[in-house]
């Protein structure tokens, strides 16, 4: 996911000085998923600019998180495993307690086999929350970034309809940079 704050400024920029043509040209065939989003925004706002961003911003966002079911999954299945490798090492313990000959030997065998599969479901898990974690913020982060986008692209082209609404009827406003947040 590549990010490109300036072109984003760059896009605002021209939308302040209503060349929507100019916004839309710069958003176009970017990387980054907010221009993407940006881009569908303008070149539909005549039908449902909302609409249009919120499908966009959608996709964005599924494409962004496609791979954390795979890894909660890892997450969640693999102390299960851990799980299910304890009690059949258990249960092989238990079958060598009536035999009399080795039985000490075959207990702690199976009760090591419980052990490593309990380790190993942890490890695992536990190496593996730690990027699924990181994954996760970075789309929560990506979801906030693109309402906040999304927000700002709906004030500005709305500012710019009410002053050339205004310069229709005589007076003359121009969108303040000041209706846009921070992204």
């Amino acid at each position: 996911m590549r990010r490109d704050p300036k072109r984003i400024e760059k896009v605002f920029t021209a939308i302040e000085t209503g060349d929507v043509t100019e916004a839309s040209r710069l958003s176009r065939g970017s990387r980054d998923p907010v221009l993407r989003m940006m881009w569908n925004g303008l070149n539909h706002q005549h039908a449902s600019l909302q609409g249009a961003l919120q499908v966009a911003a959608g996709i964005e966002i599924k494409r962004a998180g496609r791979f954390l079911v795979v890894m909660d999954t890892l997450v969640t299945l693999a102390p299960l495993l851990g799980l299910l490798g304890t009690i059949t090492g258990l249960i092989r313990s238990f079958s060598f307690l009536g035999n009399e000959e080795l039985a000490v030997q075959a207990v702690t065998g199976g009760i090591a086999e419980a052990l490593i599969a309990t380790a190993c479901g942890l490890g695992i898990a536990i190496f593996s929350l730690i990027p699924f974690n990181f994954f996760t913020s970075r789309v929560s982060n990506l979801e906030f970034e693109l309402q906040t986008a999304a927000t700002n692209l709906e004030v500005m082209l709305e500012a710019q309809t009410k002053a050339a609404r205004e310069v229709g009827i005589g007076e003359t406003t121009t969108p303040s940079s000041a209706t846009r947040s921070s992204i």
